[in-house]
């Protein structure tokens, strides 16, 4: 199904303006890549505010844990691979531990990164950030999610990384879709099989749930917006009626949401879960839709994995 594009990082942006305009307790750092991640629209407006840290992004981690301990609410942006990976020390030991109210806003995720290949694409973000204590892990689905997440992890106490693309998304929400941290969305009912997608892969399960309904099979497809804390209520009512999931992300297929999904399915109503995601290995340069389609990351394998799950219903 076509859908119209838009920037998340837009969003982004727009919403740290908003925000900077409301609440001169927000500073915003970013590691010289203002531009990309977009925070050089809080830079434009609050320059007093706004700080270049550099290529250190392990030491802008150290100063945003600084400047939150004296009160700041603090936005720290690069791209995933290095807010993550580069900086796993700094986030734990001097933010998550002392559950200071750093928010970390990544840009350029997963494969979608497209050309600058495996060096700046990264699929192990998701694990890393939610195996630490006190952290919230944000994935929105789609541009007019991200406005509404960085609007509500402001407010929200703590830590919180929140996970961007590079890339425009397919837009599956509007302005006036309900968004709470910790909460799923019903994007579509069903009854045979439930699709538990986060990021974009929410736009290829509704394109999945579309194919299936045409192959008979009823799809209910969930927006997993938030990954930690995640929402265990709406999964297991879905669950519970449908018997079968699959799980959908652009994120290595064994560490992230379909990890979170099944140990709590696995503590409290196991059913046949078929998981697609970025196979275990590294990414490589191409155009991002050709990545999406080479690491296994279409409707055709919801599909597929939806059918799979469904089959084992009875055994």
């Amino acid at each position: 199904m076509s859908r119209p594009l838009a920037s998340q990082r837009k969003e982004y942006g727009r919403a740290l303006v908003e925000i900077g305009q409301a609440r001169p307790d927000v500073v915003v750092l970013d590691a010289d890549l203002s531009t990309s991640t977009r925070t050089s629209d809080f830079a434009k407006k609050f320059p007093d505010r706004f700080f270049n840290c550099g290529i250190a992004e392990q030491n802008m981690m150290g100063t945003a844990a600084g400047l939150a301990a004296s009160g700041k609410t603090v936005f720290a942006s690069s791209f995933a691979v290095f807010a993550t990976g580069r900086c796993w020390d700094q986030v734990r030991q001097s933010i998550a531990y002392p559950k200071f109210n750093v928010k970390i806003v990544a840009s350029h995720a997963g494969i979608t990164v497209g050309g600058d290949g495996a060096s700046h694409q990264t699929a192990e973000d998701i694990a890393l950030m939610r195996t630490m204590p006190n952290m919230t892990v944000i994935v929105p689905a789609d541009a007019p999610e991200t406005y509404k997440a960085v609007k509500a992890v402001v407010d929200r106490p703590g830590p919180c990384y929140v996970r961007l693309g590079r890339v425009d998304f397919p837009v599956v929400t509007t302005a006036d879709s309900p968004f709470e941290i910790g909460k799923a969305a019903v994007m579509k009912e069903g009854e045979d099989v439930t699709l538990v997608g986060t990021g974009q892969m929410v736009a290829v399960c509704l394109d999945a749930a579309e194919e299936l309904r045409t192959r008979g099979v009823s799809a209910e497809v969930l927006n997993m917006s938030t990954i930690k804390p995640l929402d265990k209520a709406r999964l297991l009512s879905s669950t519970e009626r449908t018997g079968a999931v699959v799980t959908a992300e652009e994120h290595n297929v064994l560490t992230g949401l379909g990890s979170a999904v099944a140990t709590v399915l696995g503590e409290n109503h196991p059913v046949p879960m078929s998981c697609v995601g970025i196979p275990d290995t590294f990414g490589e340069s191409g155009e991002s839709e050709e990545l999406m389609v080479k690491y296994g990351l279409t409707s055709d394998m919801v599909v597929t994995a939806a059918e799979r799950a469904i089959r084992r219903k009875g055994k």
